[in-house]
């Protein structure tokens, strides 16, 4: 599985003999292999006209295209903040805390990632092929769509260590713009340009496979949440900046402290561990029926839900293990 941003091809549909060189480079003679573009069709193809676009099929001649549009931008931060709203409306009925859910499309951004994140899985397991994956930049709907494919088919980023060199590799160096991203949340009355929750988009998917898979996955939602934390206030410098290079330039690694030194002290790291967790060698499909998709409470109605019993009934799940 490759990623990249979009070529640019422009409106006089330029070419670049070394991306057409290195793409061919990773197919035999005979193979061939599929390009997933997080983008619509009309979308990609009004990027040219701002010197972007889409690979030429007569220059990639053994890749095929495939468009799976998904938000990035405007209306995936004002779908959170409705949904944020919506949750803490205490006054609201069942008949319209039910329609403000379906009006917000939370959950349609959640099951259109997981459903591409399958994709891009089968595309590698079951067909053998290929994959390059790319939005517009490569740092936002890209990572979402490569991080979840990978956990959906590699055990091993499923443990506690994986799933943190997974964040690392695929969001951290891969150049997520966190600072930009994470600005001000859905609280705030401003509304940044840039802003946008792609990556608690990714929390929740990831928690939506720990719903669905609850003894396949190592960390627990307690982990979930302290990533959704720290990605927006953090005493820790991990989610700083908006890529490697302006973290060197700022000296992040010098002058803070790395969150996953911390999470990785042994009295810290019992607290992020799911007691039900056994290896799973298996691939894990996730269902993304409308049935399947639910909606994050441990998160998104933390402040106005208590957690008492259900932590209580995780202590006592964790004793139960300990002790047997």
């Amino acid at each position: 599985m490759l990623r990249s941003s979009q070529p640019l091809t422009g409106p006089n549909r330029r070419r670049c003999r070394e991306d057409e060189l290195l793409l061919g480079t990773v197919l035999d003679e005979e193979e061939r292999g599929f390009i997933i573009d997080t983008r619509s069709a009309q979308a990609a193809k009004q990027a040219r006209m701002s010197g972007g676009g889409t690979e030429p099929k007569s220059f990639y001649p053994q890749w095929r295209r495939l468009h799976r549009p998904l938000e990035r931008g405007r209306p995936l931060q004002e779908s959170f903040i409705k949904l944020v709203e919506a949750c803490n409306d205490s006054s609201i009925s069942m008949d319209r805390w039910l329609s403000r859910l379906d009006s917000c499309r939370w959950l349609s951004h959640v099951k259109a990632a997981l459903s591409t994140a399958c994709l891009a899985a089968q595309c590698l397991d079951r067909e053998k092929v290929s994959v390059l994956v790319h939005g517009a930049e490569g740092t936002d709907t890209t990572l979402l769509v490569t991080a979840l494919a990978q956990l959906i088919l590699e055990p091993s980023c499923r443990t506690l260590k994986g799933f943190q060199g997974l964040l690392q590799r695929e969001w951290i160096e891969a150049g997520h713009p966190f600072h930009l991203r994470c600005a001000h949340s859905a609280y705030s009355h401003a509304r940044l340009k840039q802003e946008a929750p792609l990556f608690l988009l990714f929390l929740d998917c990831v928690w939506q496979l720990s719903r669905q898979f609850p003894f396949s996955l190592e960390f627990s939602e307690h982990l979930l949440l302290t990533l959704f934390d720290s990605a927006y206030a953090s005493a820790y410098g991990t989610f700083l900046c908006n890529s490697e290079k302006e973290r060197c330039l700022c000296k992040v690694k010098e002058s803070t402290h790395c969150l996953w030194a911390w999470l990785n002290q042994p009295g810290e790291r019992k607290k992020y561990l799911n007691p039900l967790y056994t290896h799973n060698p298996l691939v894990i499909w996730p269902s993304v029926e409308p049935q399947s998709i639910q909606l994050w409470q441990g998160l998104f109605l933390r402040w106005i839900r208590s957690s008492q019993y259900l932590d209580e009934a995780w202590a006592e799940i964790q004793h139960l293990v300990e002790s047997s």
